[in-house]
């Protein structure tokens, strides 16, 4: 009776264990190609609705902004940073040139080359950026940390 009793208690034990009842995150075969495809559609939108709003729709709720010249710009201040600029002088695109993801498959980043055209004189700049990704519960791919740097380059 006691190994009986013993036998219960560690099968109830074990199953009760993370180890046995979790399923390990690993990445999979599509995983990068959501996230440049995310990135690609972040792209677009900025092109189409404005460099504002597409930010707002891409930036995790504890995204982080790095900017020339300031501190870091974090979570609901981010937010509302992006919510009080003025994008309507300017079109931004840009072209995720590679991307990698973890292992398990919910982090992951994308670097490529941007274009900041100008509305209203003739002036482009370009640059290059990182962006790191996460992967929402939804299955979606938000950034959580976004920069940039002037350089040379022109998205493709």
């Amino acid at each position: 009776m006691n190994k009986l009793l013993l036998f219960a208690v560690v099968v109830f034990s074990l199953s009760s264990c993370d180890l046995f009842t979790k399923k390990k995150n690993t990445a999979g075969p599509d995983d990068k190609q959501q996230m440049m495809d995310a990135d690609r559609a972040f792209s677009k939108l900025s092109e189409e609705k404005g460099m504002k709003n597409a930010f707002l729709e891409y930036i995790d709720s504890n995204g982080v902004l790095l900017r020339p010249n300031q501190m870091p710009v974090l979570g609901a201040d981010a937010i509302d940073y992006l919510i009080q600029q003025n994008d309507s002088s300017y079109t931004l695109k840009w072209a995720p040139q590679r991307g990698f993801v973890a292992q398990s498959g919910d982090l992951g980043y994308t670097y490529g080359l941007f274009q900041l055209q100008s509305k209203v004189k003739d002036t482009t700049i370009f640059g290059t950026y990182v962006s790191i990704w996460k992967k929402q519960s939804d299955g979606s791919w938000k950034f959580v940390l976004d920069s940039g740097n002037d350089g040379v380059g022109e998205p493709q």
